[in-house]
């Protein structure tokens, strides 16, 4: 792996940076699952990401700094690719790096990151909480705000709130119009317009409001680029359409995701991939060609799954 090569000692803070963005762009080309080799070759040639963070107190405040962002990068890609425990304790030591060099944009962004992580794995209150200790004193950038409450909407609206999650993400499109401030951190560019789409869309199929949620899916799912994580976007499309009844669009838009779902490298998209192919597959409404492409859905992802045969 090129920019994995020497104990990071011997290469310092820019050593650091140049993994994590090694890691980024294996993960915005074949997704995160793919990047996982790399995440384990890069914990095991860069000492500090084994030590206890309390006893790198002292450090360089930029090396610190450094490899909290990195181990940030790294709880992200444990949690897309399906790796939740590691996923845990990689945002624990980003959390425990970033306090200790004072850098609290970095530690609002693994609370974001970890409040997604608490609502995928079913504990929405504890995302709430989570997204909560985002806020400070001050108030947040309009980026970041529309941020928590993406994180807020999706959780309430796994708790049951409609109403109030509705509200939540009515406001997230009012908060992103306001614009990049100067006060914004770094790391905001990646919540763009087609982030707002998917991320809208998802939120309000949760409630079941499909008329609105099916055309914003639709729009976040075929915008040209943006990394395969992206891949969701369209994953929660067909989980809506599903729901909507809307068969002929499910059966198009099924076709074309299982031709690539055998590449897909999100966990995630697999296993939203694979709820709404398993639930297709048992509706009796759902005409025989679209529970038939289901079925097939699933061979593909079962496929992927399964180690390749040995060699005679």
């Amino acid at each position: 792996m090129g920019g994995i090569e020497k104990p990071m000692e011997a290469c310092g803070t820019e050593g650091v940076i140049r993994v994590q963005r090694r890691l980024l762009a294996l993960e915005a080309a074949h997704g995160a699952r793919a990047v996982v080799p790399a995440l384990r070759d890069a914990v095991r040639r860069v000492p500090e990401l084994s030590r206890e963070p309390a006893s790198l107190r002292g450090k360089d405040r930029d090396l610190l700094a450094a490899l909290a962002e990195l181990c940030e990068v790294i709880g992200w890609l444990l949690f897309d690719a399906g790796l939740h425990g590691p996923a845990r304790r990689a945002n624990a030591r980003a959390l425990a790096l970033a306090e200790l060099c004072g850098d609290r944009w970095t530690g609002r962004l693994v609370l974001l990151n970890h409040s997604m992580l608490q609502t995928h794995t079913g504990r929405p209150r504890a995302a709430l909480e989570t997204a909560s200790r985002v806020r400070g004193p001050r108030p947040l950038p309009p980026r970041i705000d529309a941020l928590v409450l993406i994180r807020r909407a999706h959780a309430t609206a796994l708790l049951g709130g409609h109403r109030e999650a509705a509200e939540l993400i009515g406001r997230v499109r009012g908060r992103f119009l306001d614009g990049v401030s100067r006060h914004d951190p770094p790391w905001a560019w990646w919540f763009d317009g087609t982030e707002l789409l998917g991320h809208e869309g998802w939120v309000l199929a949760r409630l079941r409001h499909w008329d609105r949620a099916i055309p914003l899916l639709q729009a976040a799912a075929t915008a040209p680029g943006g990394p395969a994580y992206r891949d969701l976007f369209g994953a929660e499309l067909l989980s809506a359409l599903a729901g909507a009844g809307a068969w002929r669009d499910a059966e198009e838009l099924l076709v074309d995701l299982a031709d690539r779902a055998a590449h897909t490298g999100s966990a995630r998209t697999v296993e939203s991939l694979a709820a709404t192919a398993l639930r297709l597959r048992r509706r009796a409404a759902a005409p025989a060609s679209l529970r038939d492409g289901a079925a097939h859905l699933l061979e593909v992802l079962s496929a992927r799954e399964r180690p390749p045969a040995a060699r005679p």
